[in-house]
């Protein structure tokens, strides 16, 4: 079935050639931007629903996003694992955003890891430890690197789980720990929601130049689900880009690592038509170097997120057929 998948691929050349068009030390396509997605999965029908996804989006993805929390890294539970078999399998043609977060699901209250204690070094030993060499050997393997993110949109975790100083000292302590250990083939993504009343947060949280490689945030077109007026791809994502460039980095790569638009009962061709403007939008966003697609729901009601219909799928793969989501991935 990948092979059908692969075959519709968009092979037309990029504006400049291949070899100028070849990613970074950092990954990032310097002619156009990656297209990944986080598509539902129950860990180890991984494979399975990825491809299931590739078959209806007309094309191989370059980015999947996956999700870990910081439970012990034992046995056979994969939730505290990085890098687990499925992972890795689906990481042989394409590339893995790990979103790593300070939780142990279904663990109990004493359980919930804190920023204080991961910055004084509390889970080296057990958890961030293990992890950093399960990344590094990976690299040493494959030759491959893993986006990380640790703790996505943040600014919604305090003050639950820190302050925003505790959750700076939290993610440098990871990162230098890590650098201690020798693992090379991480790229920092620090992901944010992009939701601009959070501004404050967003810039007391930022971990600072040296410790971030890419920067991420997290925009949708609820409608219903949060109770708003319809936005555009376009209304959705620039006011964040410009208010990131202004305040966070100039020049940063950019991942809109969670994009997506609900669909409106009332008119059911709209997302359809929402879909249709990501190519010519993304375009426009200087420095965005990813778009990854939530093919999933958000808690609550009319909060399915997911493309919901034929229509709205022919247009997202008329939508990620451009040459601009597809570069060359070596």
């Amino acid at each position: 079935m990948l092979v059908a998948v692969l075959a519709l691929r968009n092979t037309s050349e990029p504006s400049r050639t291949a070899g100028e068009c070849r990613p970074t030390e950092l990954l990032e396509p310097p002619c156009g931007a990656w297209f990944g997605a986080f598509v539902p999965h129950e860990r180890a029908d991984l494979e399975e629903k990825v491809e299931a996804y590739e078959e209806k989006a007309g094309r191989r993805l370059d980015v999947v996003y996956t999700y870990h929390d910081m439970s012990l890294p034992e046995g056979t539970r994969r939730e505290g694992q990085l890098l687990s078999p499925e992972e890795q399998r689906v990481g042989e043609d394409r590339m893995l955003l790990l979103s790593w977060e300070s939780k142990w699901w279904g663990g109990t209250k004493e359980q919930q890891p804190r920023w204080s204690e991961i910055a004084a070094g509390d889970l080296d030993r057990t958890v961030i430890d293990v992890q950093a060499r399960r990344v590094k050997d990976y690299g040493q393997r494959t030759g491959k690197k893993v986006f990380l993110s640790f703790d996505l949109e943040m600014d919604t975790r305090t003050p639950a789980n820190g302050t925003p100083e505790q959750y700076v000292r939290a993610y440098r302590h990871i990162h230098d720990r890590f650098r201690e250990l020798g693992v090379d083939n991480v790229v920092w993504t620090w992901i944010i929601t992009g939701y601009l009343n959070h501004g404050d947060l967003f810039e007391s949280m930022y971990p600072g130049d040296e410790y971030v490689d890419w920067i991420g945030y997290n925009q949708y077109n609820y409608h219903r689900c949060h109770k708003t007026e319809w936005l555009t791809f376009e209304q959705t994502q620039t006011a964040t880009h410009e208010w990131i460039r202004e305040n966070i980095s100039a020049d940063k790569p950019l991942m809109l690592s969670e994009f997506g638009s609900a669909a409106d009962p009332t008119r059911p061709g709209r997302q359809a038509e929402w879909y249709a403007r990501v190519p010519s939008v993304l375009k426009e966003l200087e420095g965005v170097r990813a778009a990854l697609q939530w093919n999933h729901r958000d808690p609550g009601p009319h909060c399915d997120l997911t493309v919901a219909d034929e229509a709205a799928w022919e247009s997202l793969r008329e939508a990620v057929a451009d040459p601009y989501l597809n570069q060359p991935v070596e």
